[in-house]
């Protein structure tokens, strides 16, 4: 598997697709920036690989069972 990496000005989104389960908890948690692929891992939506300014994006990302998804500032 690989790592979907997408970076903005302000955040930085990692998704361990080799971690990844597909339980689709972030995508419960922020519906607007994650979703779940055709095989039903997590996936960032077009245009909203920056979190979009979604306040539950660090929620969807702890919420993930196997710690999958990172977010990071950007140094920028």
């Amino acid at each position: 598997m690989h790592n979907e990496t997408r970076e903005s000005d302000n955040l930085h989104i990692d998704i361990d697709h080799g971690l990844c389960i597909g339980a689709g908890q972030c995508a419960l948690a922020a519906p607007s920036v994650f979703t779940q692929d055709d095989d039903g891992f997590s996936a960032l939506l077009p245009g909203r690989e920056n979190g979009g300014g979604d306040p539950m994006v660090r929620e969807a990302a702890r919420a993930c069972p196997v710690s999958a998804i990172t977010v990071s500032e950007t140094g920028s």
